[in-house]
């Protein structure tokens, strides 16, 4: 059976120096080190992973995964709507008229988005699967009312059936109050962490009639499609032979908030990227006094045949293991933490505020992560490659080692 020399004695020398307390320290703490830093890594991009999953969600209640646009939508909205439909990545599709609008309540005002939709085709294109919102699309289309969101109903002051007044941006600008329009409150609905103070929905025909004299107040389509990470893709090519209409997806409409939220996840890994490297460079040390501390050893192997390469690789194994326990035992422990971080918060959170009089803590409880196994890997990948380079230095210092210098004096 083979045997390979250099795989054979990088793991002797790394058991050898468990006599000696001062390295076995120093190579305890490289292990951690790396240990420390792939754990924390992985922890932070599942919780990063799991905050955009959130807000990708929140966003979605209220902003299509695809809107469509353009002249020709305005003449026959319904034939591109079944166009749209013979697609089998396209699930729904409907019709809205959306512009800026103001929603007095008592003297309370606040400036609004208003959208109008049709409420037996909206459920569809929703994409929260709500039961109330359905019930409450169903009345919209009974009376000429309003449906608010949550935070909107909150700042006018509306807590039960009430009448608003709306009135659009174009109207305001131009001082024609009169042409405001009354609307009965049919009830609250979620829209989002983005859109719950300042949208309201309203039926096609009264957003038809409140837009009436307003430029860009045009019919759309808004879509609902399988697989919104290629919302774009799929609505540019149910729509590839009409050059004319506009396709926006979901991502363009929120490209500065999830642009951020990734260029901050970038910006945080790398910062925790360098954990790793404080791991590494204390592989470097461990290995620089091992090379120190085994150079008779190293010349008796130069002087048995053992080539410079040879040497080389028997301590470049020996930072290695380090750098694969650490990475094995960081990617372990990261993942097991990555699961059960919430549940380890809300732990420490009852036990605080049960132990401790008068404490009122709330740590993050509501924490979502979102482990991602490419991440995963690159991470282990980026770990054991820091540790692969910070092993050539001190190896390169074994394969130079002399041995008529070190054996002269033995």
């Amino acid at each position: 059976m083979f045997r390979s020399l250099p795989l054979l004695v990088g793991i002797r020398f790394s058991l050898a120096h468990k006599h000696s307390l001062l390295l076995s320290f120093v190579s305890l703490i490289s292990v951690l080190g790396v240990t420390l830093g792939v754990l924390i890594l992985i922890v932070a991009l599942a919780v990063i992973n799991g905050s955009i999953a959130t807000l990708r969600a929140e966003a979605l209640k209220s902003v299509p995964h695809v809107t469509i646009s353009g002249p020709a939508l305005q003449r026959n909205w319904p034939a591109l709507r079944e166009l749209a439909l013979s697609s089998d990545q396209v699930v729904a599709a409907a019709p809205f008229i959306e512009s800026e609008a103001s929603i007095t309540h008592q003297g309370e005002t606040a400036f609004i988005t208003v959208r109008g939709v049709n409420p037996a085709l909206e459920p569809s294109v929703n994409d929260e699967d709500s039961s109330t919102l359905s019930e409450l699309l169903v009345g919209l289309d009974k009376t000429d009312g309003v449906i608010l969101g949550g935070g909107l109903a909150g700042r006018l002051g509306v807590f039960s059936s009430a009448q608003v007044s709306m009135l659009s941006l174009e109207s305001l600008l131009n001082r024609s109050l009169a042409q405001g329009q009354g609307a009965k409150v049919v009830g609250f609905a979620d829209f989002g962490l983005y859109s719950n103070h300042n949208i309201a929905l309203v039926s096609l025909a009264s957003a038809e009639s409140l837009f009436a004299n307003e430029l860009g107040a045009d019919m759309r389509l808004r879509l609902r499609v399988s697989d919104i990470d290629r919302a774009g893709e799929i609505a540019a090519q149910v729509f590839a032979n009409h050059p004319d209409l506009e396709v926006t997806p979901w991502n363009e409409v929120q490209a500065s908030l999830f642009n951020a939220l990734n260029m901050e996840k970038f910006l945080t890994a790398f910062m925790l990227l360098m954990i790793v490297v404080i791991g590494a460079v204390n592989i470097i040390s461990t290995l620089v006094m091992f090379v120190s501390n085994k150079s008779a050893d190293i010349a008796i192997l130069r002087t048995m045949g053992a080539s410079q390469a040879t040497i080389m690789w028997i301590f470049m194994v020996q930072g290695l293991i380090a750098g694969i326990v650490g990475t094995v035992l960081g990617a372990v422990l990261g993942l097991g933490l990555a699961h059960y971080i919430t549940d380890l918060s809300l732990a420490v959170e009852r036990f605080i505020n049960s132990n401790i009089e008068g404490a009122n803590v709330y740590l993050l409880s509501h924490l979502q992560t979102k482990v991602i196994s490419s991440e995963v890997l690159f991470v282990c990948i980026a770990a054991l490659t820091i540790c692969f380079l910070s092993t050539l230095y001190p190896a390169y210092r074994a394969s130079c080692i002399q041995p008529a210098q070190v054996l002269r004096y033995e």
